[in-house]
C-alpha cells in the first residue's frame, strides 16, 4: 500500500442505468435500478479508487456493505456515484459512499474493504479448494 492510500481520498464515477442494471420481477414498466447492482457498482468504484494506491501485487476484496437505498431510478438514467474513503486502519479501508440520480439522491452508506497480496490469496484459496475436495 502507497502512503496516498488515505481518508479523504475521493473519487467520483458516473453510470447510467442500462437493462442490465435493473429488476424485471415487477415488469417493463417498473424497471429501475437493483440494489444488488447498486452495491456491485459501489464495490467497484471502491475498488478502482484503491487500485490507484496499491503496489503491484496487490489489490483488495470486500468485507461489509451498508447501504440505504433511497429512491428508485429509472432505467436511462444517470447516476452519480461518490466514494470516499473515512478510515484506514492497517490494511482495512471504510468508504462513506453516496449516489444521485438527476432528480434526487438515491443511496448513502458505508463500504469495507480489505487490501490483499494476490499470491497469499491464490495459495489461501487453493489451500480451501484443496480441503473442500474441489482441487
Amino acid at each position: 500500500m502507497k502512503p496516498t492510500l488515505a481518508a479523504g481520498t475521493t473519487a467520483t464515477t458516473r453510470i447510467e442505468v442500462d437493462r442490465e442494471r435493473t429488476i424485471d420481477f415487477m415488469g417493463e414498466k417498473a424497471r429501475v435500478y437493483a440494489t444488488p447492482m447498486l452495491v456491485r457498482d459501489i464495490e467497484v468504484a471502491c475498488r478502482n479508487l484503491m487500485l490507484e494506491h496499491l503496489d503491484a501485487g496487490e489489490d483488495s476484496v470486500g468485507t461489509r456493505v451498508e447501504v440505504d437505498h433511497l429512491a428508485a431510478t429509472l432505467l436511462g438514467m444517470p447516476v452519480t456515484l461518490t466514494v470516499t474513503i473515512a478510515e484506514v486502519k492497517g490494511r482495512a479501508v471504510t468508504f462513506d459512499v453516496s449516489a444521485s440520480d438527476s432528480v434526487e439522491p438515491i443511496c448513502r452508506g458505508r463500504h469495507g474493504r480489505f487490501v490483499v497480496d494476490l499470491k497469499t490469496t491464490e495459495q489461501r484459496l487453493a489451500a480451501k479448494a484443496k480441503k473442500a475436495g474441489l482441487a
